[in-house]
């Protein structure tokens, strides 16, 4: 058990020690090659803070504890919204101003249905695996031509946060060098996650599934954490967002989409989680249309809201981890209780925020 516990901790470290040194040697890279600041927080960083996700997936996959893999995706985007943005928000109020996040929440909603429809078979093929992939580039160009209609100040909101580029030729080759450090930190880090969390399942008698959905997710998660939450922290509310929502939509299609396509056969998906998992991840992105397109922000008793919903849903989990006679009372109780009652609250949000009537500009960057 404690070699378990080490391996995974090492994991951990390793992942997030990786991930940060990716995003910040892509990040310069892609700076130095020109790349739009606005592009970088969108694309570049959202890809690397999933950088653990991809790894520990792929490695999964390849390992055969497809359950883990499934559980890393699905556990973080369920993670990433409800805790992340919830942690967020009541940190300080999240105004959104962007239009392309604004449009990528309804793209990332889409993606999580088809992707519960292609798990709804039992599997995810090589050929739903590639589809995904490849509408991870169709997503990024789409990136590229809308990020042009962005206003001014969330252009410059991301240019002074990313448009560092290296300004000698040793600064260029110290961010080569991290990139490849983050690479091998990733791979070590997966391996060793993977390895404990395998061990930890067959002695504690939990399913593969179960310790995706929490240890492995919230640990790959880390990176999202720390880069949500600082932006928040720095009054930066459009990157804190675009973060959550970029991260979600490359672990659907590019952690899932690669896992899928590069495994013969591709990646089987447990009832469970077609049934119980992806649904939670799916209403957690619906739970984000109706509060962003009505004031364009998140306050802090909905960020409260969002942080409930993840403290009873990890409460359900560890219920059901142990078989306590309880799950199924709590399992109950959110569905025919908290579901109703979260339903009706965003829909007197939704009527109060219209009753209000736009809110000003000047009151956004409060």
């Amino acid at each position: 058990m404690f070699l378990a516990f080490g391996l995974i901790v090492i994991g951990l470290v390793a992942l997030v020690l990786g991930g940060e040194l990716l995003v910040r040697g892509a990040s310069a890279l892609a700076a130095f090659l020109g790349v739009s600041p606005l592009i970088i927080g969108l694309t570049v960083v959202a890809f690397g803070t999933s950088a653990p996700e991809l790894a520990v997936s792929v490695k999964a996959g390849i390992s055969g504890q497809a359950d883990i893999a499934v559980g890393n995706v699905v556990g973080s985007n369920i993670f990433n919204i409800l805790f992340i943005l919830g942690v967020s928000a009541l940190v300080s109020p999240l105004v959104v101003n962007s239009q392309l996040i604004l449009r990528e929440l309804p793209l990332m909603v889409l993606v999580s249905l088809v992707t519960w429809g292609m798990a709804a078979s039992g599997s995810i093929g090589r050929i739903e695996g590639l589809v995904l992939a490849a509408g991870l580039i169709a997503y990024i160009a789409w990136s590229v031509i809308e990020s042009r209609r962005e206003s001014q100040a969330v252009v410059q909101e991301f240019a002074e946060e990313f448009d560092k580029p290296p300004k000698s030729r040793w600064g260029l080759i110290l961010q080569l060098l991290w990139i490849v450090l983050g690479l091998i930190a990733l791979a070590l880090g997966s391996r060793w996650l993977v390895d404990g969390a395998v061990l930890i399942a067959r002695q504690m008698g939990m399913s593969e599934l179960l310790i995706g959905l929490t240890i492995v997710a919230v640990g790959t998660s880390l990176p999202e954490v720390v880069a949500s939450i600082t932006a928040s922290l720095k009054g930066e509310r459009d990157i804190a967002v675009g973060n959550v929502v970029g991260s979600n939509l490359f672990n659907l299609m590019c952690v899932l989409g690669l896992t899928a396509g590069i495994i013969p056969g591709g990646v089987p998906v447990a009832s469970s989680a077609i049934w119980q998992e992806m649904p939670v991840m799916i209403a957690a992105s619906v739970m984000c249309l109706p509060i962003f397109f009505t004031g364009h922000r998140i306050d802090r008793w909905e960020g409260g809201l969002f942080l409930a919903w993840y403290v009873l849903y990890t409460l359900y989990l560890v219920l059901v981890a142990i078989d306590s006679p309880l799950a199924p009372t709590v399992g109950s109780l959110a569905l025919f209780g908290g579901v109703p009652l979260t339903i009706l609250i965003l829909l007197i949000s939704v009527v109060f925020s219209r009753s209000s009537g736009p809110e000003l500009p000047s009151e956004a960057g409060k």
